[in-house]
């Protein structure tokens, strides 16, 4: 009898986990699947930090004294804005618009950046920036050429980028990067690897050992260069090897056009260097760190924090971690493998 009561309960807990399921991938389908905008006061959260400091360092009678000074200067202010927008005058700062990129393999995150600077671009005005915080060891070419046009409707726009590395920009994170009117990076920061790589395992081999055949049928003589399966010929591996330097032809070009003052065959090795080795090559304009920057232009700018939350079926955001899992896990070795760790 107890058996039973337990197989009615999980029964009834099965079908009401079942329902709320269902309900939820209904309500997705009904909401869409496009995503939010979310907007942050980046000045405001960093004065609001700073507050804390000071307050934490004070006595009760000169916090007490503290706060009221703040209160008072505050009402002033909220007073003096009043004013100006009843007269319709009023200091309007400048905005300086934020955007995160930290790119994986495939280049999937420019769905996002794409709905972020035509954000951007429909209420940036005069004086208005943006500033690109760029994190990315490269990816396949198609994804990332996408990424640097998007970066390239804001200088379209007469929009000023900047972007700032604070770890990496290789191989099509430089793509992106050198579209802007100003690159900073960390001074240990990985910068350049203008060059494009290739590779795929082959197992025909191990196939034929094993008595198996792989037939492979194209119509147009190229239609497939190299592949796993079946065997490669060297007219094959000419004609892929050949790609290869076309693709790397058209990304000096690209870094050549956005960067006419730096010696592009130079660089243009796939070789990579640190922040300060790079600023020496011309690959950058400055050294220093994206939180240096954000602070700079907190006087002089609004500070708003644009990104785009696209919103994700439950398999998506599973098949989403697994890959960014992967990536980050490609990257660690990408990493160890091309500099002495500290």
């Amino acid at each position: 009898m107890y058996g039973l009561f337990l197989a009615k309960v999980a029964t009834v807990v099965v079908a009401i986990g079942a329902l709320i399921l269902l309900i939820f991938i209904l309500r997705q389908k009904k909401g869409g699947y496009k995503g939010e905008l979310q907007l942050s006061d980046l000045g405001e959260e960093y004065r609001a930090m700073r507050r804390s400091m000071q307050e934490a360092r004070m006595d009760d009678a000169a916090l007490k004294a503290w706060q009221k000074q703040q209160k008072k200067e505050e009402k002033e202010k909220a007073k003096r804005q009043k004013d100006a927008a009843k007269n319709g005058g009023g200091e309007i700062k400048p905005c300086l618009y934020v955007i995160d990129f930290k790119g994986s393999m495939d280049a999937h995150e420019v769905g996002a950046l794409r709905e972020e600077i035509s954000a951007v671009l429909a209420v940036a005005k005069n004086g208005d920036e943006v500033l690109l915080r760029l994190e990315s060891p490269g990816g396949v070419v198609h994804g990332y050429g996408l990424a640097a046009s998007q970066l390239q409707r804001l200088r379209q726009a007469g929009v000023r980028l900047t972007v700032a590395v604070d770890k990496v920009a290789a191989s099509g994170g430089y793509m992106m990067a050198c579209v802007a009117d100003r690159i900073v990076a960390a001074p240990f920061a990985i910068i350049g690897s203008i060059g494009v790589v290739a590779q795929i395992p082959n197992f025909n081999r191990w196939l034929k050992k094993n008595d198996v055949d792989v037939e492979l049928h194209t119509a147009g003589e190229f239609k497939r260069t190299l592949t796993m399966l079946g065997e490669n010929t060297e007219q094959g591996r000419e004609k892929f090897r050949e790609e290869l330097n076309v693709t790397h032809q058209l990304f000096k070009q690209f870094v050549s056009q956005q960067r006419p003052s730096l010696d592009v065959d130079s660089v243009a090795t796939g070789e990579h260097w640190y922040g300060a080795q790079a600023k020496d090559k011309g690959l950058v304009d400055a050294i220093g760190t994206s939180d240096d920057l954000l602070i700079a232009e907190m006087e002089n700018h609004d500070v708003i924090g644009v990104r785009f939350a696209p919103r994700k079926r439950l398999m998506d955001r599973f098949a989403i971690g697994l890959t960014e899992g992967a990536d980050r896990l490609m990257l660690r070795w990408w990493q160890r493998s091309v500099r002495p760790e500290m």
